[in-house]
């Protein structure tokens, strides 16, 4: 699906600034800041992009979580997707290169909550060293 359908199937109206920020999230390899945004969209305002990164997720193209790294990140929702707080996955953030990864096989939900509790999000992030990380950690300890 293209960035504008994808717009259109979400009853967003497709400007160019729209589209610019979709295709950028789209041919991202996992989960985004608004600085990693920016950087990839140069001449895009920052305010520009955020706007978009917001409607985005009030409209659930996007979802917005924290990994730890002390900004927000985003990531594009599956196709048709509706939102649903059994349908969170966990998040992998690497504490030595900073990069956040994608568990989608590790569910955030659904939750057993005391009565009177009523979540509106769930949030699970899982901290460490990624594979490449861990590799190198490893081997810097193994001379000790």
């Amino acid at each position: 699906m293209t960035a504008e359908e994808r717009l259109k199937t979400k009853n967003v109206r497709p400007t160019a600034m729209r589209l610019l920020v979709l295709q950028a999230l789209m041919e991202s390899k996992g989960p985004v800041s608004l600085a990693d945004l920016e950087g990839r969209l140069g001449t895009v305002d920052r305010s520009t992009i955020f706007r978009a990164v917001l409607l985005f997720e009030q409209h659930h193209l996007v979802h917005a979580f924290e990994d730890g790294s002390g900004s927000l990140k985003y990531e594009l929702c599956p196709d048709e997707h509706t939102h649903h707080l059994s349908d969170g996955h966990a998040h992998f953030y690497c504490a030595e290169c900073g990069r956040t990864f994608c568990l989608p096989q590790m569910s955030a939900g659904p939750l057993c909550l005391p009565p009177g509790f009523e979540p509106d999000s769930v949030n699970l992030v899982v901290k460490g060293f990624c594979p490449r990380c861990a590799r190198r950690h490893a081997l810097q300890h193994s001379d000790e």
